[in-house]
């Protein structure tokens, strides 16, 4: 099985919900573990890419990035 393609600033639905009752994450860092972020409470959390890839429940649409945002790596 091939593994699943993660960008940064995916949003992925989990098949357990986090203690704050949100089942939405998104992807904030890469490589072999997957950071992700609670979007209800904001707690960040690091996973082995195995474990992600088995507790996914479906990718949600991206959420449009505000203008106003500072991205420090966007030249």
């Amino acid at each position: 099985m091939e593994p699943i393609q993660f960008e940064l600033g995916d949003r992925l639905r989990l098949r357990k919900q986090h203690p704050c009752g949100c089942f939405d994450w998104e992807v904030v860092r890469l490589g072999a573990d997957i950071g992700l972020r609670c979007e209800k409470c904001g707690r960040r959390i690091l996973l082995p890419r195995s474990e992600v890839e088995r507790r996914i429940k479906q990718k949600l649409p991206r959420l449009p990035k505000p203008e106003d945002e500072y991205d420090p790596y966007e030249s």
